[in-house]
């Protein structure tokens, strides 16, 4: 059996960031032992987006730069209609239970991402995001906060 870890916003932002901070280099490790370990990782379209968004925002070249790089190196999921399907299928299920991420009117991210987490799944593969934040993904897929991956 074998991992596939989807990184999410927070863990990729870290990675990207060029600043060091403690939080950002073990993040950064973090990521090196599981290609030491041959765990693939993914970053998903909607991923880079949140991610990309921000830094376009805040003009920071050196993080696109490193951001760019990022998705030379490892696998990337794009979004495709079925995952659209499915996260709005997750969406209003969601909303159903009263355990929605974001208010109504905005594109919920996390389901886009739970559901490129059920795309990307495999038989007999362990298929998990890596993030900051369980709750809004433990619905549909298996997350963990990314220390606890490896």
């Amino acid at each position: 059996m074998s991992m596939v870890v989807l990184l999410d916003a927070g863990p990729l932002g870290m990675i990207t960031n060029p600043k060091s901070s403690p939080e950002n280099e073990t993040c950064k490790n973090w990521l090196a032992s599981l290609a030491y370990n041959r765990v693939e990782v993914v970053i998903p379209e909607i991923a880079d987006y949140e991610v990309r968004c921000e830094l376009l925002r805040a003009g920071k070249d050196r993080g696109l730069s490193r951001l760019d790089a990022l998705k030379s190196m490892l696998a990337y999921a794009p979004i495709t209609t079925a995952v659209m399907l499915k996260a709005a299928e997750y969406w209003a299920v969601a909303r159903n239970k009263g355990r929605q991420s974001a208010n109504d009117a905005s594109l919920d991210a996390d389901m886009i991402l739970a559901a490129q987490a059920s795309a990307l799944a495999r038989d007999g593969d362990e298929t998990v995001i890596a993030t900051t934040n369980v709750r809004h993904l433990a619905l549909f897929s298996s997350a963990r906060i990314w220390r606890e991956i490896g």
